[in-house]
């Protein structure tokens, strides 16, 4: 790039969010940079696995169809877990074969090929670029600093660098003596571990009960996080599985556990275990992802600048969503900025736009809905210790046959669940999650 060169918008991070970003804005006749850390899209951004199509093909169209999807997701399964039990809730959609609403996903391949879709609209992507500082001058974001020297100005920085916890351009950025963000608590945000184990896909769908193609996932509570408030999961690829998950960061200080500590645990498990038997590992991976709700989000708008995806904390725990909301947010952010082109007006009271689009959107009515979501589980640790181990106790008792009536077994069971508080728990519990907002 020839120094001093002015773009429409300058994006920092190449992941769903500002990809989504910068499609958006290409398409429309902007002149867009897109800056990437990694040697390529995707050689350094990692989420779960999971990618919802309907929001991928509102940014590209049919094109959607040429992405390097693994698996359509056909069958959802649910495990809570004690040391000895895995008790599950499935539940098999097969007119996902047809018309399949989600897909496992590896980002390495997607991210770099969603990169390429803004390139082809005519976006400038530029990889292995450090942006260490967001430019201010006069009380206003005017670009991105590099790590190479070569400052990128802009009418607009649009930051999609991920959570950045500490060391993050929205922490480090001062505007009137403030940062753009505030410090982030240790239970807002979660540590999650993934590995990538490569695996035959017959035995992927012999194991899984999948037919050929089809895809499964797995997700499990209680004793797969050794209690800690979080999940882990399992899900299908073509030819390897994505194992892992995580757990708020407050709580591995608590116990001076690790994530690898965790997933060990984890793949050991005598449920678990059977369905990697052979698996190898060929990548290892760690991240940051943001739970810290509603109230969480910090200003997503200011003088010169916008915030999306993980930066901005968009995060949906409960239903394991994070890159839709990235995307959505960056096509969103995109559009406010082609706005701003056309009255080429881009000041702080025109780029609002965004976080009226925001705020009016699926995106802010699911944060406020599961806001408290996290903090549920955090102050209430028996839910993911305590109960699955009494419910364990409970389907022991009714499935085994050892003489004992159904009637007393029944009573016994009864007594049991009276006696550790369960039914009221189980009231409260589905009262919280059905109106929580």
């Amino acid at each position: 790039m020839a120094d001093e060169e002015k773009f429409d918008a300058v994006i920092v991070g190449a992941g769903p969010a500002g990809s989504a970003a910068a499609i958006t804005m290409a398409k429309a006749g902007l002149n867009v940079a897109l800056l990437e850390r990694g040697a390529r899209p995707g050689s350094k951004n990692v989420m779960g696995g999971i990618l919802y199509n309907h929001y991928l093909e509102e940014i590209v169209g049919d094109a959607w169809k040429e992405a390097p999807l693994e698996r359509p997701i056909i069958e959802e399964r649910r495990w809570m877990m004690t040391p000895d039990a895995a008790i599950g809730l499935d539940y098999k959609n097969l007119r996902n074969k047809t018309k399949p609403h989600s897909y496992s996903v590896l980002r390495a391949r997607f991210d770099a090929w969603f990169a390429e879709q803004a390139e082809k609209a005519g976006a400038v992507v530029v990889p292995e670029t450090v942006v260490d500082r967001l430019i201010v001058k006069n009380g206003r974001v005017v670009g991105a600093g590099t790590g190479r020297g070569d400052d990128v100005y802009a009418d607009v920085t649009i930051v999609c660098e991920g959570i950045g916890l500490g060391t993050g351009l929205l922490e480090k950025t001062l505007i009137d003596g403030k940062p753009l963000r505030r410090k982030l608590r240790p239970n807002e945000v979660a540590m999650a571990v993934k590995e990538i184990m490569q695996l035959d896909a017959g035995l992927i769908e012999e194991r899984f009960n999948c037919d050929p193609g089809d895809g499964c996932t797995i997700e499990c509570f209680g004793d797969s996080t050794m209690g800690m408030s979080g999940f882990m999961f399992i899900y299908t690829n073509k030819d390897t599985l994505s194992v892992g998950g995580g757990a708020l960061l407050s709580e591995f200080n608590q116990t001076l556990r690790s994530p690898n500590d965790l997933m060990e645990h984890f793949k050991k498990h005598p449920a678990v275990k059977p369905l990697l038997r052979g698996a190898e590992t060929v990548e290892y991976l760690a991240h940051l992802i943001p739970e810290g709700g509603h109230r969480g989000i910090p200003k997503v708008y200011g003088p010169g600048y916008l915030v999306c995806g993980d930066a901005a904390m968009l995060s949906n725990p409960v239903h394991r969503e994070g890159s839709n909301l990235a995307m959505e947010s960056g096509r969103l952010a995109g559009e406010t900025v082609v706005h701003c082109k056309e009255a080429e007006d881009f000041s702080e009271r025109r780029l609002a736009e965004y976080k009226g689009r925001l705020d009016h959107s699926w995106i802010m009515a699911d944060m406020r809905k599961y806001d408290g979501a996290v903090p549920l589980l955090e102050h209430n640790p028996q839910m993911l210790t305590k109960y699955p181990q009494v419910m364990d106790r409970a389907l022991d008792e009714f499935f085994r046959v050892d003489g004992a009536s159904k009637w007393e077994k029944q009573s016994k069971i009864f007594k049991m669940l009276r006696k550790e508080g369960m039914l009221k728990m189980g009231w409260d519990t589905v009262k919280a999650l059905w109106t929580m907002k």
